[in-house]
């Protein structure tokens, strides 16, 4: 059963540009009068003036910003300092709020389909909050209810990104944004249907069936909707309260996450896209718990195999797979200069991968991943007049860049290569596309924008 007052209606879209618009207007003219007046801003004061201004808000936008914080050279580095910071931690709906969307979602009776519901919140996102609930036989369970007039927020906040992405493209020609903003659309409007996500968690059930220390919850299909998902709760501890366990113990939950990630893409070509804090936590025996599916990209197998070739163009010096790999992707005539450019940063990312030793993920100062190299790249880029990234490369980047945050708090001590080439060894083109297949239907996942 769907709430009436959920669709995508013009007062909704009207509200929510009010309320976003001192935010987003107070960045185009600070970036704007920067550029064209020679007018000096204090960055970090706008930029934490911003981040407050997003994180008051539940929705989509608070999301994006975290996504925008982690691509590389999407904004200068002081305002992704302040987005960085932005925690789903959103003030959660008050009890009557709560019971009118349950009754919305589940019919006037649906206190009687439970053992027991917890009136507080568990959780508060973006997009949603999580309460703990009991099931009539007992089991633990985790209802994630949408807040309401979430598909009108979208709509909203997409808009007003464009006009973020338009004003960056003026006042800095280095990364053409547009294709990124397709790629956050498509994905904010997937995360909006909870049906999809309880099919991106049985998909995710069966790629890490055989993964011990990885943990899926099971969706509940009779107690869920497109605006609520009901699933067996998991405990665990946040990964931060482990950044002061022994080196062993950090290891090993980088190890779990490692594989959490990346036995999905180079075994079926899918990839979590959203390794935010709060969407995992860290069992007793460092087991590690996957908790939200809502942020999903499944990507050709031609699109694998060219992060396989470039690995190795780098590891052999071998310039025409270089070349090859990023022509898999859909880079096309690029001059030497920007290409030789694309390497100094496909080298970053890879260099843990190239190096048979155990070691950090990065071992220079500093505690943003990648911002020095990105810094470099990105100031050569906009000297060579710019570069349009595929759109796929929005969540490749940020998986690689979240995930070697995370590694980065665990100072976790480990042989990436060792990793890397156990999930590589025998790669097939073929092989992948039939695993993806078969796991696509079996787990009945809607074809993807």
């Amino acid at each position: 059963m769907e709430s009436g007052g959920e669709d995508n209606r013009l007062t909704g879209r009207l509200r929510r540009y009010t309320q976003v618009g001192s935010a987003v207007g107070g960045l185009a003219a600070r970036l704007a009068g920067e550029r064209y007046l020679g007018l000096k801003i204090d960055r970090d004061k706008h930029a934490a003036e911003l981040a407050r201004a997003l994180g008051g808000l539940k929705g989509p936008l608070m999301k994006v910003a975290q996504i925008m914080s982690t691509i590389p050279d999407m904004l200068p580095p002081e305002y992704v300092s302040e987005l960085a910071q932005l925690q789903a931690d959103a003030p959660p709906m008050g009890w009557l709020f709560v019971r009118r969307r349950m009754a919305a979602e589940l019919g006037a009776d649906w206190q009687g389909r439970f053992k027991s519901f917890e009136h507080q919140a568990a959780a508060a996102a973006s997009l949603g909050q999580v309460h703990r609930a009991v099931a009539r036989d007992g089991q633990a369970l985790a209802c994630k209810l949408q807040y309401p007039d979430m598909q009108s927020a979208v709509e909203a906040d997409l808009r007003q990104l464009k006009v973020i992405f338009a004003v960056y493209r003026r006042y800095d020609r280095a990364i053409d944004p547009m294709d990124i903003h397709a790629e956050i659309a498509a994905r904010l409007r997937e995360e909006l249907d909870y049906e999809r996500e309880a099919a991106h968690m049985r998909l995710y059930g069966a790629m890490l069936a055989d993964e011990d220390a990885v943990h899926v919850p099971v969706a509940e299909p009779a107690l869920s909707t497109r605006r609520l998902l009901t699933m067996s709760w998991l405990d665990g501890k946040r990964l931060l309260e482990f950044a002061g366990a022994s080196q062993e113990a950090r290891n090993s939950v980088a190890y779990n996450m490692f594989r959490a990630w990346y036995v999905p893409f180079y075994y079926y070509g899918v990839i979590h896209g959203d390794p935010h804090l709060g969407n995992y936590s860290v069992r007793p025996d460092l087991a590690v718990n996957l908790l939200d599916f809502g942020c999903i990209r499944m990507f050709k197998s031609s699109f694998v195999e060219g992060v396989i070739d470039l690995y190795r163009a780098l590891e052999t010096d071998d310039h025409d797979l270089a070349i090859h790999a990023y022509e898999t992707w859909g880079f096309r005539n690029l001059p030497k200069e920007v290409i030789a450019v694309l390497n100094l940063w496909a080298e970053f990312v890879y260099a843990p991968l190239l190096e048979d030793r155990t070691r950090r993920i990065q071992e220079t100062d500093g505690t943003m991943y990648g911002a020095h190299v990105a810094e470099k790249v990105h100031r050569e880029l906009r000297r060579l007049g710019g570069v349009k990234p595929p759109r796929e490369f929005v969540l490749m980047d940020r998986a690689a860049i979240g995930l070697g945050s995370v590694f980065l708090h665990l100072k976790a001590e480990i042989n990436w290569h060792r990793l890397f080439q156990d999930l590589i060894q025998g790669f097939d083109v073929t092989a992948l596309e039939r695993r993806q297949t078969a796991a696509l239907t079996a787990a009945g996942v809607p074809p993807t924008a």
